[in-house]
């Protein structure tokens, strides 16, 4: 690894160890986002990655997004 830096430049390799151990720390709105994120992976055509295309990904979510809110306002008692 050294040789290889050597040969592409006039670089330094400098290896840090950290001092201060690793802690746990729940960050405010994550579980938000992986609860979303467990509701969209439901859906079978969102399971694996299958599409070649962002866009039609992209799209899957927008209608797995639009299936969860449709299913929550059916349910919702009308006043």
């Amino acid at each position: 690894m050294t040789a290889l830096v050597k040969q592409t430049g006039a670089w330094t390799l400098e290896i840090v160890k950290r001092s201060d151990l690793h802690r746990f720390v729940v960050l405010p709105k994550r579980w938000i986002v992986e609860r979303t994120l467990g509701w969209i992976s439901r859906n079978r055509r969102l399971m694996r990655d299958y599409e070649r295309h962002t866009r039609k990904v992209a799209a899957f979510v927008h209608l797995a997004m639009i299936r969860i809110m449709l299913r929550r306002l059916a349910t919702t008692p009308s006043i």
